[in-house]
């Protein structure tokens, strides 16, 4: 059995293009940068940076182009392809991109307009609400007494 899969965390780099095949699928193309840190041979902490193109088909794209912008992070799944054409002098070129089979939208930038969709569900970052208040706003009674160790039965 083979294995093509492709999963990668970073930041837009650009913002989403998306765009219709002559079929009308829509098909969405953005890139997306990820980074890794390592010493070299002297000991000084370099980073390293990696732009990957993406493909997104379909509703996927659909979403993406809507709701994704520069700088906000995403997680994307898909798999590798790597595409050839000729252009009008006869020279080959090549693209490797992953194509998007499932997309997670992350954090968004900062400074970005509070207008925007978010990925995360409406009311569950709430950061006016105390961490230990229940969604009902009511507040939790603890016991006054205190809670002897030896008392718990695990």
């Amino acid at each position: 059995m083979y294995l093509n899969k492709a999963i990668i965390i970073g930041n837009l780099t650009r913002d989403p293009e998306l765009k219709a095949l002559p079929s009308g699928t829509k098909v969405c193309t953005f890139a997306v940068a990820t980074n890794s840190v390592y010493k070299d041979k002297e000991g000084v902490k370099q980073e390293k940076v990696e732009f990957h193109n993406i493909v997104a088909f379909a509703r996927t794209g659909e979403l993406v182009g809507q709701y994704l912008k520069k700088g906000q992070q995403v997680l994307v799944e898909g798999r590798i392809q790597t595409r050839s054409w000729d252009d009008k002098d006869g020279k080959k070129n090549y693209r490797t991109e992953i194509v998007a089979d499932n997309v997670q939208f992350g954090s968004k930038p900062a400074g970005s307009s509070a207008g925007a969709a978010s990925s995360a569900p409406a009311g569950k970052n709430d950061d006016k609400a105390p961490k230990d208040a229940p969604a009902g706003g009511e507040a939790i009674q603890y016991p006054s007494e205190e809670i002897n160790p030896d008392d718990i039965p695990f």
